[in-house]
C-alpha cells in the first residue's frame, strides 16, 4: 500500500486527497461530484495507452477494461454483471429507458413533482414524438409517505378510470431539490403489486446510500458514479435485469449494438464484433459495450473508486455513516444558527428517526418566504425575516448564488419550493461540522442582505 492509499481520517485531513482550490470551499458535492487526484492519474493512465494505440485500445482492451469495471459495480449493487452496463449519466439513462417502452397512445407513465427537472422536460419532448399520455402525482414537501403512497394509487386509479394502461413510473431514489430520500422501496414494492414498470432515478444512490439489487428488484434502475462513488465525470450505471433486457433495443444514440426488430430492414454488421469469436455476452451488453466515440474512461475507474474508497476511506459502511452524519449535523447546525429548520416528516414523534434525511443531502429553510401579491402578509408558519413577491423570489436566489461564487467563494444550491426558499448542503468525508458552521453566518448575511432588496440593485 503506497502512502496515498493509506487509511486517512475524515474531515481536514482528507483533502489533502482532493483537488480544490484551497481557497474555494466545496459544500456541494452532490451536484456534479469530484474526485480525488489518484482517480485522475488512474483516468490519465487508460488515456495515455489509448493516444499511444488507438485501434488496438478501442477495438480491443476497452471492453475489457469495461468488464472488469462493470463486474465491480455489479458487486456494489449486489447484482449479475450482465445486467449492469454504464451510459453517460442518470438523465440518459432514464430517456434510454423511456424510449425503448415505446408507449402507445392508450397507455400512461406516472411521475412524481419532484422528479429531476431534466427527466420531466425528457417526458415532455418524448410525449411530442410518441403519443402517450403522462400523469403527474402532485405534492409539495413536507409530507408523509402515508400520503405519498395514497396520491401514487390515486393516480394510478384515475388513470385506470380514464381507460389507459399504467405502463410505467418514474420515480427518484433521492430527490435532488429539495434534498431528501424519497421512499423509493416502498413505492417499488406498489409497481410490482399493480404490474407498473419501476424506473427509479437514483442519480444521488450509489456511494451515497446502501442499494440492493437482488433485495430492491427495480425493473429499472439509474445512479451516477461521478456524483458521490468518486469517479470522474460522466459516468453511471445502468441496471436492467435479465426478465426486461428484451425491451430495450437501442441506446441513445443508436449505435453499432443496435437490436433490430424482426420486421426491420437488414442493417450492416457492427464492425467491433469479430465473427469468428466465441459468443460470450448478452445482446444487451453488446448494445452498451460502443455507443459512437466518445471518451468513456470514466467508466473504467470505477475499480480505482471502489479501491480508493477501501483504502483511503476504510469501506462503504464507513463512508456512508460518516456522509450522513456530517450532512445531517450540518443542516441542524445551519438551520438552528438562521433560527429556522430542516425539511423533513411532518408526523415525526419525539425521538424518531426522520427517513427523509438518511442521506447526505439535507435541506434548511431560510428565513424568507414567497407570497402572491395581496397576500404578503400572510399568514406564514414562521415568522420570516422578509417576504418576497413570487418574481422577486426567482431573483432573489439567483443573486444568492451569485454572490455565493463570486464573493464568498463556495456554492449551495438556493431554490424556492413552496411558500419559502430553502439551500441544501452535502455531507462528504472532507468536510467537518465547522465547515457548515462558518457558511451559517454567510446565509444570514445573504438572507439580510436579501430583506433590504438588493437583490434588485
Amino acid at each position: 500500500m503506497t502512502a496515498t492509499s493509506q487509511l486517512t481520517p475524515f474531515g481536514k485531513p482528507m483533502l489533502k486527497h482532493w483537488m480544490f482550490d484551497p481557497s474555494y470551499k466545496n459544500l456541494n458535492h452532490g451536484s456534479f461530484g469530484a474526485h480525488p487526484a489518484v482517480i485522475k492519474d488512474a483516468q490519465r493512465a487508460f488515456l495515455d495507452i489509448a493516444d499511444l494505440r488507438p485501434d488496438p485500445y478501442i477495438r480491443r482492451y476497452h471492453a475489457e477494461y469495461l468488464d472488469e469495471a462493470r463486474e465491480a459495480i455489479a458487486k456494489v449493487l449486489n447484482a449479475p454483471r450482465n445486467e449492469c452496463v454504464f451510459v453517460k449519466n442518470a438523465t440518459t439513462g432514464v430517456a434510454t429507458v423511456l424510449h425503448n417502452l415505446a408507449l402507445q397512445p392508450d397507455e400512461t407513465l406516472i411521475y412524481f413533482e419532484c422528479v429531476y427537472g431534466a427527466v420531466e422536460k425528457g417526458v415532455v419532448s418524448l410525449r411530442e414524438h410518441v403519443s402517450f399520455q403522462p400523469r403527474k402525482v402532485s405534492f409539495q414537501y413536507p409530507i408523509t409517505e402515508d400520503e405519498l403512497e395514497r396520491r401514487f394509487r390515486e393516480a394510478i386509479r384515475q388513470a385506470r378510470e380514464e381507460g389507459l394502461k399504467v405502463r410505467a413510473s418514474v420515480f427518484d431514489a433521492i430527490v435532488s431539490n429539495p434534498g431528501v430520500r424519497f421512499p423509493f422501496e416502498r413505492i417499488t414494492a406498489i409497481c410490482r403489486e399493480e404490474g407498473i414498470l419501476s424506473v427509479i432515478d437514483a442519480a444521488h444512490g450509489v456511494g451515497n446510500i446502501h442499494l440492493d439489487m437482488e433485495k430492491l428488484q427495480p425493473d429499472f434502475l439509474v445512479s451516477n458514479c461521478h456524483k458521490w462513488l468518486y469517479t470522474p465525470r460522466s459516468c453511471a450505471v445502468l441496471y436492467i435485469p435479465r426478465r426486461n433486457q428484451h425491451l430495450i433495443r437501442t441506446t441513445m444514440p443508436t449505435s453499432w449494438g443496435f437490436i433490430p426488430s424482426p420486421d426491420s430492414p437488414e442493417t450492416l454488421t457492427s464492425v467491433f464484433q469479430d465473427p469468428n469469436a466465441p459468443v460470450t455476452k448478452t445482446a444487451f451488453e453488446e448494445l452498451f459495450q460502443f455507443v459512437a466515440t466518445s471518451d468513456d474512461s470514466a467508466y473504467i475507474c470505477v475499480p480505482a473508486a471502489l479501491k480508493f474508497r477501501a483504502e483511503v476511506c476504510g469501506g462503504e459502511d464507513a463512508i456512508i455513516s460518516y456522509i450522513h452524519r456530517i450532512a445531517n449535523e450540518g443542516a441542524d447546525a445551519i438551520a438552528a444558527a438562521l433560527g429556522t429548520d430542516v425539511l423533513q416528516e411532518p408526523d415525526l414523534k419525539p425521538g424518531q428517526e426522520s427517513r427523509m434525511r438518511q442521506c447526505a443531502l439535507a435541506t434548511i429553510r431560510l428565513p424568507i418566504a414567497v407570497a402572491p401579491v395581496g397576500k404578503e402578509d400572510g399568514p406564514f408558519e414562521h415568522t420570516p425575516l422578509a417576504v418576497l413577491s413570487e418574481e422577486e423570489a426567482s431573483k432573489a436566489f439567483s443573486w444568492m448564488q451569485t454572490k455565493l461564487i463570486d464573493e464568498y467563494h463556495t456554492f449551495l444550491p438556493v431554490f424556492r419550493h413552496g411558500p419559502w426558499l430553502w439551500t441544501r448542503v452535502s455531507g462528504q468525508t472532507y468536510l467537518e461540522t465547522s465547515d457548515f458552521e462558518s457558511i451559517s453566518g454567510v446565509l444570514r448575511e445573504l438572507c439580510e442582505r436579501v430583506a433590504k432588496k438588493e437583490f434588485k440593485a
